[in-house]
């Protein structure tokens, strides 16, 4: 499929509070934490979160409460040439190599900040490992968000490679089912095929090409971030569980 220069729309995309504002978290943690390294140990709890989050609902919480997708929604989206993100930044191979890279220098750091262990720099220690991790994610992100689009460091986010994991088994232990809120269309018929869906998805998805068991969109990508429901024109999208769409097939 050709992609002109200009067929990603720059749609407004916060929606919720935790959307809108959890980017000040981010320039806390990536700025603040060079004078005061212990408030990258709230990180952890971001950790936390996603992790947990992914098993139940997979990417939601990119879509939602990432504080750095909040950043780049939010902040740098205006700034964006929102050009198609390069395939080779979410291809299977970079993502792996990408990830097995980052978590090789994020364990090495963590495991020497325990040499520390006892002391009263134990913590601080611990805490700019975190900082300095976020500050790279600030800058780097940053700058693809700018030259491509926003949510192109999203395409092999480590903490994004690792929520897929958690989703996995989620999905293999059939909780998912359950819990998880998949894109959903209504009815098929009414659907114009324009493609607004996809042209405002941060992800660069395609949805309106797509839709296939119980009219839900399966994509592992999905960050369910309601882009798509609200800007397609006949309004027949929304978020539905697996279940609950077999129960109105």
């Amino acid at each position: 499929m050709a992609y002109s220069k200009n067929y990603y729309l720059k749609s407004k995309r916060t929606f919720t509070t935790v959307r809108k504002y959890a980017w000040l978290f981010t320039i806390l943690v990536a700025f603040g934490g060079l004078w005061e390294p212990k408030l990258g140990l709230f990180v952890l709890l971001v950790m936390a979160g996603l992790m947990i989050t992914s098993f139940f609902t997979g990417r939601y919480w990119c879509g939602n409460i990432c504080p750095h997708g909040s950043l780049f929604d939010r902040l740098l989206l205006s700034y964006s040439r929102n050009v198609k993100i390069p395939s080779f930044l979410n291809s299977k191979i970079f993502i792996a190599l990408f990830f097995v890279f980052f978590m090789y220098n994020f364990t090495r750091r963590i495991l020497n900040s325990f040499t520390a262990w006892g002391t009263y720099d134990f913590f601080d220690k611990l805490g700019f490992v975190l900082v300095v991790t976020y500050l790279v994610v600030f800058i780097v992100g940053g700058v693809l968000a700018v030259l491509f689009a926003p949510r192109a460091w999203c395409q092999f986010c480590p903490m994004g490679t690792i929520q897929k994991a958690f989703h996995g088994l989620g999905r293999l232990l059939r909780i998912t089912k359950i819990t998880e809120k998949k894109l959903t269309i209504s009815a098929q018929d009414k659907c114009l095929m324009c493609g607004k869906c996809s042209k405002v998805c941060p992800f660069q998805l395609t949805p309106h090409f797509s839709f296939l068991d119980n009219n839900q969109f399966h994509n592992i990508n999905c960050i369910k971030c309601s882009t798509c429901i609200e800007n397609c024109p006949k309004g027949i999208l929304s978020l539905q569980t697996e279940e609950s769409c077999s129960k109105t097939a």
